[in-house]
């Protein structure tokens, strides 16, 4: 299985920290937000990975590389300009095996997607299990959700009982920015400047997004409070109680 790591933004809320290093090199403790990704996606085993680049993109493969020196695999798919989220898998599906043929994606399956800029602790191992029950006849896209944070109370979706996400109903739960989705979601789509929310609507019309609640420890690394607060914690981390 394959994951792509979203790293093209600009980065605006981020200045002017972002002015000279684009966001997912930014540090926090001993690694950058982007490096904490790659560790965590390769201790679970997911080691082939795709990066989209756009905003001082030309650091990130001076600063990553290949990614031997992490353990995994990376290839880089090149924005020139930005597509935003939905654009710019669209756009390195050929990298995430969407072979093109006469319009139709082929031999294809699931990936994970991941925001460069999110903390947390989640277990990505579980999503193996997860991409091996999205297709054709199964849900197009499982979304991480999280309880909404106090910058963000209005949240984004609807989990029912039954483990379906939809754009109606509360309460309402946070995207993580974690997702496993499947080539298939984008079918009905070309290379364009798109968010992945509206991709992600209409499939929940149809009933093929699904999701769970993740509870634990994620962090929206969207500021540079938060960043100085994520950093003082690794840093400083406190000692486990019994």
């Amino acid at each position: 299985m394959k994951a792509m790591i979203l790293a093209a933004g600009h980065g605006k809320r981020m200045l002017p920290l972002t002015e000279s290093t684009p966001k997912p090199l930014l540090r926090a403790g001993d690694h950058s937000l982007i490096e904490w990704q790659i560790l965590k996606l390769a201790s679970a085993g997911i080691r082939d990975l795709v990066i989209n680049l756009h905003h001082l993109g030309e650091q990130i493969p001076a600063a990553l590389g290949d990614g031997a020196r992490f353990g995994v695999h990376i290839q880089y798919s090149h924005e020139t300009e930005l597509l935003e989220t939905a654009g710019g898998i669209i756009n390195a599906l050929p990298l995430l095996r969407g072979a093109l043929l006469r319009g139709a994606l082929s031999g294809t399956e699931a990936f994970v997607v991941v925001n460069g800029d999110v903390w947390t602790d989640y277990d990505f191992a579980r999503l193996h299990t997860v991409a091996a029950g999205l297709g054709a006849d199964h849900a197009l896209a499982h979304l991480v959700l999280v309880p909404n944070a106090a910058h963000h109370p209005q949240g984004d979706f609807y989990l029912d009982n039954n483990g379906w996400v939809s754009d109606q109903g509360e309460p309402r739960l946070t995207f993580s920015g974690i997702s496993v989705l499947h080539p298939l979601l984008f079918s009905e789509f070309t290379v364009q400047r798109l968010p992945l929310s509206p991709v992600l609507r209409h499939a929940m019309t149809r009933q093929q997004v699904s999701g769970e609640c993740f509870a634990g420890d994620w962090q929206d690394i969207g500021s540079p409070e938060r960043l100085k607060a994520l950093e003082c914690r690794l840093l400083n981390p406190q000692p486990a109680t019994l």
